[in-house]
């Protein structure tokens, strides 16, 4: 069961790069940021599908996406120039605390 929540965490920060690749690849006319966006997004669903043989889905969905959404927003904000507002901020301290409780719950 834990290899399937390290692959569940590996596939959630492999989103992330994905997402950041979308941007990057200019709507798929870029080839390198396309390509690395292909590889990261097969990758990531791969483990994906891999940690969900184990894991419920309704669980294993929910930490996937809100690893890749917090993950790309903080990026968002950090290296990309975003906005950062303490509701930004607040509002991904609460995903946070649900994809914690989400595994605490098991």
């Amino acid at each position: 069961m834990m290899y399937s929540w390290i692959a569940l965490v590996v596939a959630g920060l492999l989103e992330v790069c994905w997402a950041i690749g979308l941007k990057e690849s200019q709507g798929f006319t870029r080839l390198w940021p396309s390509v690395f966006t292909a590889v990261t997004l097969s990758t990531s669903f791969l483990l994906l599908s891999w940690a969900l043989k184990q894991l419920p889905v309704g669980t294993g969905y929910a930490v996937w996406v809100g690893i890749g959404a917090c993950g790309t927003a903080i990026i968002g904000m950090v290296w990309l120039g975003e906005a950062v507002t303490l509701l930004r901020v607040g509002s991904l301290m609460a995903i946070a605390a649900g994809i914690v409780g989400l595994k605490l719950a098991g």
